[in-house]
């Protein structure tokens, strides 16, 4: 049994359970929700010399796509340019090693997300994506 609030929406909820799996990992949260000028990342964490930053999405069932793929590249633009600043904010964190992850929840079924429930009680997979993406060479030279 969970004890995460019922009334969380959907989004917030994950936000909630990717924290207790990381946690669960042994990293400690720095930032939920650090908002930049570039957009927002869900969740900064840390453990020992490892800075990750983390993209959470969840979803009811659909014919479209799981969760993980509906990060597009332009998504993933912004988070990194929204790292950049959390490091340049912060730059006792500049000599970490940093990565993306993803932590996908996707529900079997379809519900309203906005609704005040407890979702942990819907069948759901739930994916954990080390490296999802990474800095590359055209996006450090900006």
């Amino acid at each position: 049994m969970s004890n995460l609030p019922a009334h969380l929406n959907l989004g917030q909820w994950a936000e909630q359970q990717a924290l207790k799996l990381l946690r669960e990992h042994g990293f400690q949260l720095l930032v939920a929700n650090y908002h930049c000028r570039y957009g927002e990342i869900d969740l900064i964490v840390h453990k020992a010399q490892e800075l990750i930053f983390v993209e959470v999405k969840a979803r009811s069932v659909t014919q479209y796509a799981q969760s993980c793929e509906s990060i597009s590249f332009s998504k993933q633009r912004k988070i990194m340019k929204s790292a950049l600043c959390f490091l340049h904010a912060y730059p006792e964190y500049q000599t970490c090693y940093c990565r993306f992850d993803v932590i996908c929840f996707d529900f079997s079924q379809q519900f309203a997300k906005t609704i005040q429930q407890d979702f942990s009680k819907f069948t759901y997979d739930q994916q954990w994506i080390e490296n999802a993406f990474t800095f590359d060479q055209e996006f450090i030279n900006l």
